[in-house]
């Protein structure tokens, strides 16, 4: 057993991002895997997520958010690498496990036993875990990914790692990182702070120079005649590329802004809600989308402008207090 963290799934307190009733229960396989792992290794994870405030929509999609690698180095003293794959997976995973080192790496949760009901035995879909215990006599697997901690086992473990298949050269290899813990000591409270409002104020200079829902409402409306003519399955694929996407990134922009308000920073209130709203806005846009595509009727666009005027007034607010 090659193990970094002494977790048990049964136990395993989650932060309480993934605790509290929220409009998004979910945001992407990435930055929920981020939050659990800095959550479990003893920081706080809030502090890192300036970033959620300079998504962009990017013509088809809106930006799928991730915390940059640089800021969680700043803040947490971790470097985070690519790994090069020139072994099998399974070996990889275990040697770096072995050194002190989470692996995120790119799974298939068909064989990832915390996704029953939705892809476990049911759907190919890649999706990223972070891996702190691995026994491979064994076949045990211990391993952050959405909203907690699991464990796999037997099949399930040479199956996610293909140990029983034949090489195949037309699968290609996962995208895989590893986390190095870099420095020894844990900054303060106080030095968190600094730091984060560091990288707030980078975020603010990154923002769209136009406002990202208008180009996105221009789109929407042109794909409607394609949409209604859809199944379910694309609308879940085109919800999750745009609506999920921003709406969960915003809630998680408003979350961190209430962070920062319990330490101390003032007059956030306005632009909270503001942002707060869009998440709101999205989610019950969501349904209007679905029943829309469903019912093959017209679907209403101005809540859209909405959530362009949540935008442009909380991000005029944040920009008028840090820049």
């Amino acid at each position: 057993m090659e193990r970094l963290l002494a977790l048990d799934p049964a136990s395993y307190t989650r932060h309480r991002i993934h605790t509290q009733e929220r409009d998004w229960a979910e945001t992407n396989c990435y930055v929920d895997i981020w939050i659990e792992l800095l959550h479990a290794l003893g920081h706080e994870p809030l502090a890192v997520m300036p970033f959620t405030l300079a998504i962009d929509f990017e013509g088809d999609q809106w930006t799928f958010f991730k915390p940059p690698l640089a800021d969680i180095y700043e803040l947490y003293g971790i470097d985070v690498q690519e790994l090069a794959l020139w072994q099998p997976l399974v070996q990889h995973v275990e040697q770096q496990v072995a050194l002190g080192k989470p692996v995120l790496v790119e799974l298939d949760s068909y064989y990832l036993p915390d996704t029953a009901g939705m892809a476990y035995r049911l759907a190919h879909v890649k999706s990223t875990v972070a891996v702190v215990e691995i026994d491979v006599a064994q076949r045990h697997l211990g391993y952050f990914h959405g909203q907690g901690y699991y464990h796999l086992n037997g099949d399930d473990f040479a199956s996610v790692f293909r140990l029983c298949d034949k090489p195949d050269p037309a699968i290609l290899p996962p995208y895989v990182e590893i986390a190095k813990q870099r420095r020894k000591n844990k900054l303060d409270d106080a030095q968190t702070l600094e730091i984060s409002l560091l990288l707030l104020r980078k975020q603010l200079k990154l923002l769209p120079e136009a406002n990202p829902f208008y180009a996105f409402k221009d789109k929407l409306g042109k794909d409607l005649d394609w949409l209604m003519k859809q199944d379910i399955e694309t609308f879940h694929q085109y919800s999750f590329a745009t609506l999920r996407q921003f709406g969960a990134c915003y809630e998680l922009a408003a979350t961190y802004l209430d962070w920062l308000a319990g330490q101390g920073e003032a007059g956030l209130a306005e632009a909270r809600q503001s942002i707060k709203s869009i998440s709101e806005t999205a989610k019950s846009y969501q349904f209007q989308l679905a029943r829309a595509m469903s019912r093959k009727r017209p679907l209403d666009l101005a809540p859209i402008d909405a959530m362009g005027d949540h935008w442009a007034s909380g991000m005029e607010r944040l920009v008028a207090k840090y820049q």
